[in-house]
């Protein structure tokens, strides 16, 4: 009989407190400018990086040491008057007349009281494909802290603190051994870690190079088309 199927839950939900946000030269200065609230120009901050790279994390650690809820850029509209607010996937309002006639009014009303608002975004302002010129033009305005995908270190960091949460012992050949062939962000290391402890539950064995590259290889092809 030859080994079973994998099967593999690749949503495990993220842990986004500020315990949990790993600091590398990756992210480092983000993290730092994020906190710095009191040098933003006009109390405003763009958090610009590439899909993986935490900047959903940095907005719900800024949120919640502000006690406010993220907002989300898809579909957005004119939040309540908050003491602070946090914008993930800002660019999402792009081609959205609503949406952006909504961030536009956010924007003069967070400057008219002195409310502090965070974005973030894949890019950095003039990238998104807004239509509102008045609203293009304010964001070209705000300064920008930019994210890197996470380097060797942060990647070792996540797998290792993500196996220690699980009690999964992991030794060092096979943390360099996933960390060489896996996708370059927080969140597939949170998905090969989920994998690889439901398969090592199901196989009743230790995590071993060869079950590292099954999982590896079936995440693949799940990807693929």
């Amino acid at each position: 009989m030859g080994p079973a199927q994998l099967t593999l839950d690749l949503a495990p939900d993220p842990r986004l407190g500020r315990a949990d946000f790993m600091v590398t030269p990756a992210n480092a200065a983000a993290l730092a400018s994020v906190d710095a609230v009191a040098d933003w120009p006009s109390r405003r901050m763009v958090v610009a990086g590439p899909a993986g790279s935490g900047r959903t994390h940095l907005a719900a650690i800024w949120a919640a040491d502000r006690g406010v809820t993220p907002l989300r850029g898809a579909g957005f509209t004119r939040p309540a008057p908050a003491p602070a607010y946090a914008l993930d996937d800002a660019d999402a309002v792009a081609g959205d007349p609503v949406a952006e006639e909504a961030l536009f009014h956010l924007l003069n009303r967070a400057e008219a009281d002195g409310t502090p608002l965070l974005m973030t975004a894949r890019d950095v302002p003039g990238t998104w494909g807004i239509a509102l010129p008045d609203l293009d033009s304010r964001l070209r305005a705000c300064p920008v802290a930019r994210l890197d995908l996470p380097d060797d270190a942060l990647l070792t960091m996540a797998l290792v603190k993500l196996c220690d949460d699980r009690q999964l012992a992991l030794d060092d050949h096979v943390l360099r051994y996933i960390v060489a062939r896996m996708d370059r962000s927080l969140a597939a290391a949170a998905r090969i870690v989920d994998a690889l402890d439901r398969v090592a539950l199901n196989r009743q064995k230790r995590v071993s190079r060869p079950m590292a590259g099954d999982v590896l290889a079936q995440m693949k092809q799940t990807r693929c088309p």
